[in-house]
């Protein structure tokens, strides 16, 4: 498998993406008829990407199943197993997501045990853990991207919420005030989730007819205002000013670990993440929420945003620091007189997706090589042991971490 293919990805039509952003990456010639929210790129089960291989279109995932080394490399396949161990995609956030929280390795297999154990079909609505992986996950913003992420102080969420906090309610704060603690904060967010729908209701509007008056000072307030629009008397209205409230510039990233509540609230982003679909969610959505699974997975340490910008490896290629040892991010920009060439390859396999202008790919024993426009990728096998990329493009690759 000395080649590179061009792959065939499936966009994901879920309710909160949008009508254009990824119909204009792909350079389609007006809005989509439904919303599009997520462009998979990899070899997921439930969306494999397909490349052209043997005269037709085949999934990534069966050809990697039926001969993994010549795709992965031998030395994937010792570390992960005969799969590709990362999930490529590009986010196009029109409307608020879930608040939510991936589970740890242990508690990921754990879960996943117990559930099938329980006879929960891998489909069903309640289920949990759909796999037996962690997710630990990294967003890139392509545009302006604005997201929340991870716990503020408790000192910080009360000096918003007091403002906003109705005067008969005021014991319910002193859960928080107590100790100014994680444990505080831990207890006050358990408060929360378990209050009866009643007194929820109560509180959020409450709350949020207070907070107009100020969403003009603080856009924690803004945002706890549209979020409540979208999901009323949803406790996932109050995140503003549970979780850090963050604006990405195009370029930057966040690192998102196990346990870490998050949200993404608007914007175009790349996402890159071990490749599993297990999500507890909080908040801001129809689904399933299972209160106490999520308390049993989430990071209640109050800890400072970290912005990841990327360290330049090469005169062309600049890579994303991160945790994760399923994946890798790096952006690569190519110039006519500049093209970017890898003349030892790592032997693990990768995934380039070009967002901007035209590459042509060329590699040992190609004859035409290979172009791909923006919105278009290739898949790297492993077995390819050099290439270089010729033209006018920015491009980002997902590989695997080292």
């Amino acid at each position: 498998m000395n080649r590179l293919l061009k792959l065939q990805n499936t966009i994901q039509p879920y309710a909160w993406g949008s009508y254009r952003a990824i119909a204009e990456l792909l350079g389609q010639s007006g809005p989509a008829d439904h919303p599009q929210a997520e462009l998979w790129m990899g070899a997921h089960a439930k969306a494999p990407s397909k490349v052209w291989f043997q005269g037709r279109w085949q999934g990534l995932d069966g050809l990697i199943r039926q001969d993994p080394l010549p795709f992965l490399g031998e030395a994937v396949v010792d570390r992960f197993g005969p799969q590709l161990p990362f999930l490529f995609k590009v986010l196009a956030v029109d409307k608020p997501l879930s608040v939510q929280a991936h589970p740890s390795k242990a508690m990921a297999i754990e879960g996943f045990a117990r559930e099938n154990a329980q006879g929960i079909a891998l489909s069903a609505p309640h289920r949990n853990y759909r796999d037996d992986h962690h997710k630990p996950e990294c967003v890139c913003a392509l545009t302006s991207f604005q997201a929340l992420c991870g716990f503020r102080s408790p000192r910080e969420t009360i000096s918003l919420l007091e403002p906003v906090w109705p005067p008969d309610r005021r014991a319910e704060l002193e859960i928080l005030k107590s100790g100014m603690a994680t444990h505080d904060l831990r207890a006050f967010f358990i408060h929360l989730m378990r209050m009866d729908t009643n007194r929820r209701a109560d509180l959020i509007s409450r709350v949020v007819f207070a907070a107009d008056p100020f969403k003009h000072q603080n856009d924690a307030y803004r945002w706890l205002i549209h979020l409540n629009d979208a999901y009323p008397n949803d406790m996932g209205v109050l995140s503003p000013v549970l979780l850090h409230l963050i604006e990405l510039e195009p370029g930057q990233a966040l690192f998102l670990p196990a346990g870490r509540l998050h949200a993404y609230l608007h914007g175009l982003a790349i996402e890159i993440m071990a490749n599993s679909d297990n999500v507890l969610r909080g908040g801001l959505t129809p689904k399933h929420i299972d209160v106490d699974e999520l308390l049993g997975v989430l990071d209640f340490e109050a800890r400072p945003l970290q912005v990841i910008t990327p360290q330049v490896v090469s005169p062309r290629e600049k890579v994303y620091p991160s945790h994760a040892e399923e994946f890798r991010l790096s952006s690569i920009q190519v110039q006519p007189a500049h093209a970017h060439a890898v003349n030892s390859h790592d032997t693990i396999p990768e995934i380039l997706l070009c967002i901007e202008g035209s590459a042509q790919f060329i590699w040992t024993g190609s004859s035409k090589g290979l172009e791909i426009k923006k919105g278009e990728s290739v898949f790297v096998p492993a077995a390819v042991t050099d290439y270089e990329i010729h033209g006018k493009a920015i491009l980002y690759k997902a590989t695997v971490g080292v």
